[in-house]
């Protein structure tokens, strides 16, 4: 990673050379005039400006300076700009923080000081830019809270808009952790059931002689501590949206109630005696093979097949490229605001052990692992250690783009060949490209010709 940019706006060559003999650890630019500059701002966009605001043509005066401040930050409103100013132009230079200055700091300045203040500069422009790009992804994001750039979740996000505004049956499948909740609710919200309830119930969570009450409520008397009647969550979801979490793990002799239930959209309270019409949005969820289950005896088959009619796959983390890294970025930046602490970057070797790391919890064991490490770091940075992950070789995916195109390259040669069985033209043929470039591909990658 290069050196992050310094722009420094000052007519004095022997300043301008102090400031870059002192903050070398800076890639400096300098400019002597407001149209130098500007034309600086545009070809490096740094997120730091020190500006002098005695500037030719009025170098005594601080009307030119203060003119280049404004047209900086309508260029560029989220870059810093520091004053650097004499005693007797400190009206002006309070006048420039007034205008959107980031701070100012007096001639002669202080170099440990102003290295403190550009520091901070730099990091609170850093901070703006990576939230303006995390509200750009969840703005992209069809449907509020994920956040995703893999190609596989933003398609399901798309079949979650086609689905939404039909009445079908929904069933989720996905990994525990992966998100399934958050789907359920994403079609909730983009359903004309919207102002009405969304009401969750997880069959793993509760026993199974408490569940059908849970379910379908009761009457007053109806067992042993029904002092009251008291309504299921299904009536309470009436017309709106009802998701059953782990449908998977609801006894069988519930099943058949549920399958019922699903068929004549009416429910009896145990204990009552009437039937009560209910009009819900029902989406399930499970992370188990129901076909097994149903070949198992273990679940109904009516009631799958009643249960998927629209079935959307939810992939796990592992399989989500880049999302890991992703997905830390955005949980460090809650987390971080959460327990009042400042921004946290994360060490390199850090990033290389989320994206290495399979994640068998999904989002929900990376969230809370971003959380521990949040509470837990001692310093600035988040590093490997405060991740408390298990100890694996970690092998930083390429991402430079002419390895893996090389390796993609070379993979899908080696294959053409193995299909052809060293058919040179054939392989060729499959590859889309002439024998020569064949050839300079395989002596490109040192791969042999088979001698017959």
């Amino acid at each position: 990673m290069g050196k992050t940019k310094l722009l420094v706006v000052e007519d004095d060559a022997g300043l301008q050379k102090q400031l870059r003999w002192n903050f070398d650890e800076y890639e400096v630019v300098v400019a002597g005039d407001r149209e130098t500059a500007l034309a600086q701002l545009r070809r490096h966009l740094p997120p730091v400006v020190t500006l002098d605001l005695g500037l030719p043509p009025d170098p005594d005066g601080a009307s030119e300076g203060l003119a280049t401040l404004q047209q900086i930050l309508a260029l560029a409103p989220d870059t810093k700009v520091i004053i650097l100013s004499g005693n007797q132009q400190r009206a002006n230079a309070l006048k420039a923080v007034s205008l959107g200055a980031y701070d100012f700091q007096q001639k002669p300045f202080c170099p440990v000081t102003l290295a403190l203040v550009l520091k901070r500069a730099c990091k609170l422009h850093e901070m703006q830019q990576e939230n303006r790009r995390m509200l750009q992804i969840e703005a992209e994001s069809p449907l509020a809270g994920i956040v995703t750039r893999d190609t596989g979740m933003l398609r399901l996000c798309r079949g979650v808009e086609k689905v939404a505004s039909s009445s079908a049956t929904v069933m989720l499948l996905g990994e525990s952790g992966s998100g399934k909740e958050l789907v359920a609710r994403g079609l909730h919200r983009l359903s004309a059931r919207h102002e009405r309830r969304f009401v969750a119930i997880n069959c793993a969570a509760i026993p199974a002689d408490l569940l059908e009450s849970e379910l379908f409520g009761h009457e007053k008397g109806a067992f042993t501590g029904a002092g009251q009647q008291t309504l299921g969550k299904v009536e309470l979801a009436n017309g709106g949206t009802f998701f059953l979490d782990e449908i998977g793990d609801m006894p069988l002799s519930l099943q058949a109630k549920l399958l019922r239930f699903l068929q004549e959209r009416v429910i009896e309270r145990i204990g009552g005696r009437s039937e009560i019409p209910i009009d819900v949005r029902v989406v399930c969820a499970t992370h188990q093979d129901l076909a097994t289950m149903v070949s198992d005896g273990r679940f109904r088959e009516d009631l799958m097949y009643r249960l998927r009619q629209i079935v959307l796959e939810i992939p796990p983390l592992r399989k989500r490229v880049g999302d890991p890294a992703l997905l830390a970025h955005h949980f460090r930046n809650r987390f971080c605001q959460a327990e009042g602490r400042p921004l946290m970057a994360f060490a390199d070797a850090a990033l290389a052990a989320i994206e290495e790391y399979q994640w068998p919890g999904n989002v929900r064991e990376l969230e809370n692992c971003i959380k521990r490490a949040v509470i837990m770091s001692d310093g600035p940075q988040i590093g490997v250690d405060d991740l408390g992950l298990p100890v694996s070789p970690i092998h930083e995916a390429a991402i430079n783009l002419r390895e893996v195109r090389d390796a993609a390259e070379y993979k899908v040669m080696v294959m053409a060949l193995a299909r052809s069985d060293g058919n040179i033209v054939r392989a060729a043929s499959m590859l889309g490209v002439s024998r020569p470039t064949l050839y300079d591909l395989m002596h490109h990658h040192g791969v042999k010709a088979q001698v017959p």
